[in-house]
C-alpha cells in the first residue's frame, strides 16, 4: 500500500508509539483547523509539536512540584513582600531565577519564629520548580530520621545518591534537631556531601553562635558552618511575627473596638486593646 493510501487512523498509534501522546490526540482537529484557515504542513505541523512541548513541559512540572512536597499555599504571590526586609526583597528576583542553583550555592534564612522564613524559602523553591530544577522540601528533623534509619539498615549511601538527585534541598527549621550524636554524624554527612556540589536552603531561628546546640562538637560545627556559607546567600527576617499579627487581626475583628467583651478589656496584659504576644 502507498503512502497515501494508507488510512488516517494509522497516525494516532504511531505518535503514540513515538511518545507524543498530545499530538496523538489534537492532531485531527488541528487538521482540521489547518484546512480551514489555509495552513500550509509547515505551519500545521509546528502547532502539533508546539502543543507536544508545551503539554509536556506542563507533565514535567506536575511531577516535579508533587515530587517536592513544597507547601501549596506558600508561593511566591501569597508572600507579603512588604513585611520583607528590603536586602531580601532585592535579592529575591535573583535567587528565583536560579542562578545560585548552577553555581551550586547555598541559600540560608535566619530569623525569630513567626518572620517569614519557611514561605520565603518555599516561595523560592516553587520558582525553581517554574524553571525546571528538582526540589525537595522537608523539615529538618525528617532528613536526620531518614538518613539515621538508612544507615541502621546500611544503606546511607544509597540514601544520600537519592538525595544527590535534587538539584536544592530545602531544610525547614534546622534549630528543631534532637541533638542527638548520631544525627549530627548523618546531618554533617550530608552537608559534606552536597558542598559545592548541589545547593542546600535552610531556615534557622538560631543564630550562628548557637549552632553548637546542633552539632555539639565545636569542630563540626564550625566545619558544618564554613561548608554552608562559603558559597551562600544570607537572608536575615526581622520585624514583627506574622503569627502574632494575625492573631491580633483576628482578635481584633471578632470584637470591635470599646467592646467589653474584648479578652483584652480590663487585663494590663493587652496593653492599648492588644495581646503583646502570641
Amino acid at each position: 500500500m502507498r503512502p497515501e493510501e494508507r488510512p488516517r487512523d494509522d497516525l494516532a498509534p504511531l505518535l503514540k508509539a513515538l511518545r507524543l501522546p498530545t499530538m496523538a490526540a489534537h492532531y485531527r482537529e488541528i487538521a482540521t483547523q489547518a484546512e480551514r484557515a489555509g495552513w500550509g504542513f509547515e505551519q500545521f505541523l509546528h502547532h502539533l509539536v508546539e502543543m507536544e512541548l508545551l503539554a509536556r513541559k506542563q507533565r514535567k512540572h506536575e511531577r516535579l512540584l508533587k515530587d517536592s512536597h513544597l507547601p501549596s499555599t506558600k508561593t511566591l504571590a501569597t508572600l507579603d513582600l512588604a513585611r520583607m526586609p528590603a536586602p531580601v526583597r532585592r535579592q529575591l528576583p535573583a535567587l528565583c531565577e536560579g542562578g545560585f542553583v548552577e553555581r551550586a550555592e547555598n541559600v540560608l534564612a535566619f530569623g525569630l519564629p513567626g518572620r517569614g522564613k519557611t514561605h520565603l524559602v518555599a516561595a523560592i523553591g516553587h520558582e525553581l520548580v517554574m524553571r525546571g530544577y528538582k526540589v525537595l522540601f522537608l523539615a529538618a528533623f525528617q532528613l536526620v530520621q531518614h538518613l539515621l534509619l538508612a544507615k541502621r539498615a546500611l544503606g546511607l549511601e544509597k540514601e544520600l545518591r537519592r538525595l544527590d538527585a535534587f538539584d536544592a534541598v530545602i531544610l525547614d527549621d534546622i534549630g528543631y534537631i534532637q541533638q542527638d550524636r548520631e544525627e549530627m554524624e548523618v546531618l554533617f554527612t550530608f552537608l559534606s556531601v552536597r558542598y559545592e556540589r548541589r545547593s542546600v536552603l535552610l531556615t534557622s531561628n538560631l543564630v550562628f553562635s548557637q549552632w553548637d546546640r546542633i552539632f555539639k562538637d565545636p569542630m563540626t560545627t564550625a566545619a558544618a558552618i564554613d561548608r554552608l556559607v562559603h558559597h551562600a546567600t544570607i537572608l536575615e527576617l526581622t520585624g514583627e511575627s506574622y503569627r502574632s499579627d494575625a492573631a491580633k487581626k483576628r482578635l481584633n475583628d471578632n470584637y470591635p473596638k470599646g467592646d467589653d467583651n474584648h479578652p483584652a478589656a480590663g487585663n494590663d496584659n493587652y496593653p492599648g486593646g492588644e495581646p503583646t504576644s502570641c
